[in-house]
């Protein structure tokens, strides 16, 4: 995936954003205010993603283009290689991951407004 694949299927899940929050060279994708996704526009080689913390060790060992994410909470993010051997498919299924792992810490009164988001899977 490049970047505007990537762009454009975050921007496809219910209520998200798109911010630079960080400067004019780091997009973020959010939901409610929370960042699911982030890559660098001066490298846009990695995609860091949320991960559950047991998930994101697994995913760690089995696809060595998977790593602890460069500038977030090592327990919490990964960075994703672009240019790896990594499928359109399982970087899809990660970024709903990252996405479903916003919306279990969101509080049930903000989810039920927008049952929506509960549809990504």
């Amino acid at each position: 995936m490049n970047i505007e694949e990537i762009r454009e299927y975050c921007l496809a899940l219910p209520c998200t954003a798109e911010e630079m929050p960080f400067g004019d060279d780091v997009l973020v994708f959010k939901l409610f205010g929370k960042i699911f996704a982030c890559i660098s526009l001066a490298d846009t080689d990695y995609l860091a993603l949320k991960c559950d913390p047991e998930y994101a060790i697994e995913l760690r060992e089995h696809y060595p283009d998977i790593e602890p994410a460069y500038h977030w909470n090592k327990r919490h993010w990964n960075q994703h290689r672009l240019s790896g051997s990594l499928s359109d498919e399982l970087l899809h299924s990660l970024i709903r991951h990252s996405y479903s792992r916003i919306i279990a810490g969101l509080p049930r009164k903000t989810v039920s407004q927008f049952p929506e988001v509960l549809e990504i899977n």
